[in-house]
């Protein structure tokens, strides 16, 4: 295997994990990585979903010890209403998803669209921050299935490359009145369930040859966007402690605008 490819493996990992919790759109950058890198092994598709896997990983050993609470627990009912406001809110992405991945994917994957559906997040960011409203729940066990069915259906606009699962959520959280670390939060443990179904979707839409040589490739991926999705998401909370999603909104605004201009011209 060519050694460009294990650099490429290494930067796309890199972008996954970086940004799968960051309110900028995963999908978004991926696309607009392997479109400049001209990233292109024979299992393509699979190494895009491999290193989605690293991301969830990361949460799932940051939070590890929540998660099994809740696994080895769930007869408790502070378990079984945690478990169910996740279900709730997976509810409305999983059901567009299955219904409209193939057209989404057929007609919205392009470097255009992402550029355009950043610039628009970043907005739309930009004016939830300006006239949300107070919070009133400061911790995740105190949420609503009401809150938790709302940051579902806004959750599943994140389906149009660009606009940004964890964007979606956390601003749906917002302005159901969750704090920014409960919202944070909240969005990174929705993550799981999200990603797994689609992982587990992929996997079964796609049914790619891993060839012995890109193993190694797609290892190099993986273990990357595991990594960096570690560091991403401690860097997340840490940061919405003391900041509010602002210097988010700008980011889209600039890079879709400089996106659009470089593909105008």
């Amino acid at each position: 295997m060519n050694f460009i490819a294990y650099i490429h493996a290494f930067i796309l990992g890199l972008v996954e994990g970086a940004t799968e919790f960051l309110p900028i759109s995963s999908t978004g950058h991926l696309i607009l990585a392997q479109d400049a890198l001209g990233f292109s092994i024979a299992s393509a598709k699979m190494f895009t979903i491999v290193i989605q896997l690293g991301a969830i990983l990361a949460v799932c050993w940051l939070y590890r010890q929540k998660l099994c609470d809740v696994a080895f627990h769930l007869h408790h009912r502070k378990q079984q209403l945690f478990a169910f406001r996740l279900f709730v809110a997976f509810l409305p992405a999983a059901i567009v998803g299955v219904l409209f991945h193939s057209a989404i994917e057929a007609y919205l994957f392009s470097p255009v669209t992402v550029a355009i559906m950043l610039i628009v997040g970043g907005v739309i960011i930009w004016i939830i921050e300006k006239y949300k409203p107070e919070p009133t729940t400061h911790d995740i066990d105190d949420m609503t299935l009401k809150q938790a069915f709302v940051i579902g259906c806004v959750q599943a606009v994140s389906v149009i490359p660009g606009t940004s699962r964890s964007g979606a959520t956390i601003m749906g959280g917002l302005l159901c009145k969750l704090d920014r670390k409960v919202a944070a939060e909240f969005s990174f443990f929705l993550a799981i369930p999200i990603m797994i179904g689609a992982t587990a979707y992929s996997i079964y839409k796609y049914d790619d040859v891993i060839t012995t040589s890109e193993i190694w490739v797609i290892v190099t991926g993986f273990v990357t966007s595991f990594i960096a999705g570690l560091v991403a998401v401690k860097f997340l909370v840490k940061f919405v402690s003391n900041h509010s999603f602002l210097p988010f909104a700008i980011y889209r605004i600039l890079f879709g605008s400089l996106l659009l201009s470089l593909y105008a011209l």
